[in-house]
C-alpha cells in the first residue's frame, strides 16, 4: 500500500518549527490552533515519531523532527513552485519595494525569498531610505510598495504593526545613566524629534553625541556604549539591546509600521507583493492598538 505524506500537515509542522509554537503557526497559516494541533498529531501518529519537544517556553524539533523539516521544506517548495507555474498568471516585470532600514529585518529577506520563489520572472528592487523620502517617492510614482514608520499613517495606509518605541543601548550598557543623555541618530531619522520631545517634556537634558548619514555609524556608537538610540523592539540588530532603565527614561510614543500600495500599471503585481508582506507581519506577534494620533 502506497503511503503519502499530507502536505497540509507538513506545512503546519514546518510553521511550528519556524515560528516556535502552535499559536504563531496558526496565525501564520490563517488556521485555528486546534486545526494545527490536529494536523501535527496525525502526522506524528502516521510516522510513529514524536516530532517536537513541547517545552514550557516553546516547541523545538526532535532529531526525527529535524530530519522531517528538511524534507518538508523541499517538498513544499516544489509543491508551491508547481502550483505557481501552472495556476498563476505568468507575471513578469519589475517592482520597487521601499522600506526604512529599521524595518528591513527580520521580515524583508524572507518576503523577498518567498516572492521570488512564487514569481520567478518578477524582479524586486529593495530600496531603503527614510519614511519621509519614501513617501515622497511613492507620491511621485517611483516605488510600487512602501513600508513606513509613522505616528499617524495617512488614510490610505494599511497598518501592519503598532507598538511603543523602546530605548536602545549596548547590552548591559550604562550610557543611559549619563546627564546630559548622549543620543545617536541619523540626521533624517523620524524617531529623532519624538525622542527629543519626550526628554524635554520629562525635564531630562540631552546632547546629540552622534549625527550621521549612516545607520551603521549610529549602531557602532551605541554598541560601544557611548550613546543611546530608540527604535522598534522587534527589529533590533543583535549587537544592541532594549534598555531596562527602570523608569529613569521617559516612555516613548506609539509608532506604526504602515504599508502603502500604488495603483497603476504594476497594481496587480504590487498587490501580490503586499499579500506576502501582510502574511509575514500577520504571523509575527503584535500589539493590538487603536490607530490614533499621539
Amino acid at each position: 500500500m502506497v503511503r503519502t505524506l499530507d502536505l497540509a500537515a507538513l506545512r503546519s509542522f514546518l510553521a511550528i518549527v519556524e515560528h516556535g509554537g502552535v499559536t504563531r503557526a496558526a496565525k501564520r497559516l490563517n488556521l485555528t490552533q486546534s486545526a494545527v494541533s490536529m494536523q501535527l498529531k496525525r502526522l506524528e501518529e502516521g510516522l510513529g515519531h514524536t516530532l517536537l519537544d513541547r517545552a514550557r517556553k516553546g516547541m523545538t524539533p526532535t532529531a526525527a523532527g529535524e530530519q522531517l523539516a528538511s524534507y518538508a521544506r523541499r517538498m513544499l517548495e516544489l509543491n508551491d513552485e508547481a502550483l505557481a507555474r501552472l495556476t498563476e498568471p505568468s507575471f513578469q516585470g519589475d517592482l520597487t519595494l521601499g522600506a526604512p532600514h529599521d524595518v528591513v529585518y527580520p521580515h524583508i529577506p524572507e518576503v523577498l525569498r518567498l516572492f521570488a520563489r512564487t514569481y520567478p520572472r518578477v524582479r524586486v528592487q529593495l530600496q531603503s531610505s527614510y519614511t519621509s523620502v519614501l513617501k515622497d517617492q511613492f507620491a511621485r510614482g517611483e516605488v510600487d510598495v512602501i513600508l513606513t514608520t509613522e505616528l499617524m499613517p495617512d488614510p490610505g495606509a494599511e497598518v501592519l504593526q503598532a507598538g511603543p518605541l523602546v530605548w536602545i543601548g549596548a547590552p548591559a550598557g550604562q550610557a543611559y545613566r549619563n546627564r546630559p543623555l548622549p543620543l545617536a541618530f541619523e540626521n533624517g531619522c523620524i524617531f529623532r524629534p519624538w525622542v527629543q520631545r519626550a526628554l524635554d517634556d520629562a525635564g531630562i537634558p540631552w546632547v546629540m553625541a552622534v549625527e550621521s548619514l549612516s545607520i551603521r555609524t549610529v549602531e557602532a556608537t551605541v554598541a560601544a556604549d557611548l550613546a543611546v538610540h530608540a527604535g522598534i523592539e522587534d527589529t533590533l540588530p543583535p549587537q544592541l539591546a532594549q534598555i531596562e532603565h527602570g523608569g529613569s527614561l521617559p516612555p516613548l510614543p506609539t509608532t506604526y509600521i504602515a504599508m502603502y500600495v500604488a495603483d497603476g500599471p504594476n497594481a496587480g503585481l504590487a498587490q501580490k507583493l503586499a499579500d506576502v508582506l501582510r502574511d509575514m507581519w500577520r504571523a509575527a506577534p503584535t500589539l493590538d492598538l487603536p490607530l490614533a494620533a499621539e
